[in-house]
Order: C-alpha cells, then sequence, then structure tokens
C-alpha cells in the first residue's frame, strides 16, 4: 500500500473541482435563495472557487499564490449577511452538484468532504455578518481525512 492519497488527489485533481464548481454554480444562478448574491459574478468565479477547493484538499497552493489567499477570500464575504438558510441551501446544492459530476461517493471521501463544506460555509456564514470579528490573516485551510483514511480494501 502506497502513500495515502490527499483529498485532492482522490477526488480526481483540478479537472474535477472544475466540474464540481461549474455544476455547483449553474445550479446557483438558478437558485431563487442563493442566485440574488451571485448576481455581479465574474465568469471566473467557479474556477477561482475550484482553485481554492483544490488547495484546501491538499491540491497546489495556487489559490494563495494566485488570487491572494485566505485575506482574499475573507474579503469576497464581508459584509455579505449570509443567513442560514442560504448557508444550507450551499451545502444542499455543492453536494447535489458532487453527485452530478460523478465525485467519489465512498463514505470515507463524502464524510472529509462534507467536513469541510460544513465548516468553511459555517466560518463564511460567520465573517459575512455585519460588524464581525474576523481574523483577517490566515492560511489557507488544509483539510484531510480527519479519522477515516480512504477505504483501499
Amino acid at each position: 500500500m502506497g502513500e495515502t492519497p490527499t483529498l485532492y488527489e482522490w477526488a480526481g485533481g483540478m479537472a474535477a473541482m472544475d466540474r464540481l464548481t461549474d455544476a455547483f454554480y449553474a445550479r446557483v444562478v438558478e437558485d431563487d435563495l442563493l442566485g440574488p448574491l451571485f448576481t455581479r459574478m465574474p465568469p471566473e468565479h467557479a474556477h477561482h472557487v475550484a482553485v481554492w477547493l483544490a488547495e484546501v484538499f491538499g491540491g497546489p497552493p495556487a489559490y494563495t499564490r494566485e488570487h491572494g489567499g485566505y485575506p482574499r477570500m475573507l474579503s469576497m464575504h464581508l459584509g455579505m449577511a449570509i443567513t442560514e438558510p442560504q448557508r444550507r441551501r450551499w451545502v444542499n446544492l455543492i453536494q447535489d452538484a458532487a453527485d452530478d459530476v460523478g465525485l467519489p461517493g465512498d463514505p470515507e471521501f463524502r464524510a472529509a468532504f462534507l467536513g469541510y463544506i460544513e465548516w468553511g460555509t459555517r466560518l463564511a456564514r460567520q465573517n459575512s455578518q455585519p460588524g464581525a470579528d474576523v481574523v483577517r490573516d490566515a492560511p489557507v485551510p488544509r483539510w484531510g481525512w480527519g479519522v477515516a483514511p480512504p477505504y483501499l480494501g
């Protein structure tokens, strides 16, 4: 048995992250609850989020190098006043997109994937509230398998 793959590798690399965010944002723009938050979304937004997720899940640190890292991601959420129903919808739609594009469905991967999605969306909601006391300078989080590494049979 070789080295444990990163979540990024297990998911299928950058191509998988792009497929995920393309499918996700196609759903978002049509969604009555989330669509209004993304009315001014630039065409490259989905790819930038894919690059973020790639780095979070153990891929290359391209978001940090090319897009400003955590401070930039934080800046995208400040003052948005994301509601709990909006956060929940984001979580549901990204899980649906993961199914649609064929991300691995094994329990270990999906538990780790959803663990980050839950943590990240809760942090984004918290940081988006008017007057929130936020940590402005932090590294991009690096998410791993947690307590259940991939099942290699």
